[in-house]
């Protein structure tokens, strides 16, 4: 019986994660929501800029402190091991849902694109970077990464396991593939307001800083392996590869969004 409401209970946090991924996307883009970042009701320029920049931090702090290892290892006394996973994707999930609840719009309009082929470019872009971000998670496992192969395997009576050390593609190509994926989708928009400017503003800031406090805790659990992983391939900007063509075959990208580390501004995309 346990294990069947633990399995419920992941499900359940992942079909959640699903919902409000997609309401994030509407609400960023200004579409079929009745509040969106640049709707709803406003307070003075420096009381909505104060709370809007207090709602990021709010949503950072979880997503990364949740995410160390030694958060976890307390953090697990408390919550089952086969549920912490699930537990994360739930506490992104609330701390997303809070910032779309209260995030207050700025009204000041910094671009506009109205030319119909620039606007239906930027508008592709955004959509790409919302289908990128799933994408990346396919590309290592999707299902490990939103806590439902913990579940499942807890259900069936097996051990997990974490997932093998490999380097797939886009993993090949740069480290972190999901931030870029969270930046197109930030940042490509036809219609760019304060409100929008500050949201991806301190999410970039946010992803750039949490890529270096995962890459420390990697190279902690992996050492030379991760750092030749590093030497070898770009953080963000793929780049011309000189010198040894030996290919990359560990899995970094598997155990980094594995229970060992993780992040990005996605309710469970990348643990940071």
């Amino acid at each position: 019986m346990k294990r069947t409401l633990f399995f419920a209970y992941g499900v359940g946090c992942y079909l959640l994660f699903l919902a409000t991924y997609v309401y994030l996307a509407c609400f960023v883009g200004n579409l079929f929501v009745p509040r969106s970042i640049d709707s709803g009701r406003t307070v003075s320029l420096g009381w909505a800029a104060a709370i809007d920049t207090a709602l990021v931090l709010v949503f950072a702090l979880q997503h990364s402190v949740m995410a160390r290892p030694a958060f976890k290892a307390l953090w697990t006394r408390l919550v089952p091991a086969p549920i912490e996973r699930a537990t994360y994707v739930l506490a992104s999930c609330l701390a997303l849902a809070l910032l779309m609840w209260l995030w207050q719009p700025l009204g000041i309009v910094i671009w506009n694109v109205e030319q119909p082929t620039i606007w239906w470019l930027m508008m592709a872009l955004f959509t790409a970077g919302w289908v990128l971000v799933p994408l990346v998670t396919m590309a290592i496992n999707h299902f490990d990464l939103f806590g439902v192969r913990q579940v499942w395997l807890h259900l069936m009576g097996r051990p997990y396991t974490s997932l093998e050390f490999r380097t797939p593609v886009p993993y090949n190509w740069v480290r972190h593939p999901l931030y870029i994926a969270w930046a197109i989708a930030f940042w490509a928009t036809p219609t760019m307001t304060l409100a929008h400017l500050l949201f991806a503003s301190l999410l970039t800031a946010y992803m750039v800083a949490a890529s270096r406090v995962e890459e420390r805790d990697l190279v902690a659990h992996f050492g030379r392996v991760y750092e030749d992983y590093r030497r070898r391939v770009p953080a963000f900007v793929p780049l011309p590869r000189f010198g040894s063509s030996r290919p990359l075959s560990e899995n970094v990208a598997g155990k980094k969004h594995g229970r060992d580390a993780q992040t990005a501004p996605s309710p469970a995309s990348q643990r940071a």
